[in-house]
């Protein structure tokens, strides 16, 4: 398996900020949807994935991103990016999803941008 590694920081409530570090792919994108799933469980339903130390992301990567954007919705709450990569940032307009996972250049900007009366994109 390809190195990878999620590190959650709940930063308010219903709020967690998620470090995401190594290889988003076929192998590494099953580990992040279930971590963030169990954030969103644990009541987590805002959530922030930093990817600045993200070096890889496949389209199974890409897909577990929207699957945890369609669980985010159910739970009522948003899926936000942060520092994405220059491929995947291309891949999001390409697909009209960026429209969907609103991005900020670092954590913090992504921090001080949610407010907890956050509306939730519609799909």
């Amino acid at each position: 398996m390809t190195d990878f590694r999620l590190t959650a920081q709940h930063t308010d409530g219903d709020l967690a900020l998620a470090h995401l570090a190594g290889e988003l792919d076929i192998d590494t994108a099953p580990h992040l949807r279930t971590q963030a799933l169990a954030l969103i469980e644990q009541g987590h339903r805002h959530l922030i994935l930093d990817l600045q130390a993200v070096t890889f992301c496949d389209s199974s990567g890409f897909n577990a991103l929207v699957g945890i954007f369609r669980c985010a919705k159910a739970a009522d709450g948003t899926l936000v990016l942060a520092a994405v990569p220059d491929r995947l940032q291309r891949m999001l307009n390409l697909t009209g999803l960026d429209t969907l996972l609103p991005a900020h250049p670092t954590a913090a900007h992504a921090l001080t941008a949610h407010t907890p009366s956050q509306n939730t994109a519609t799909a």
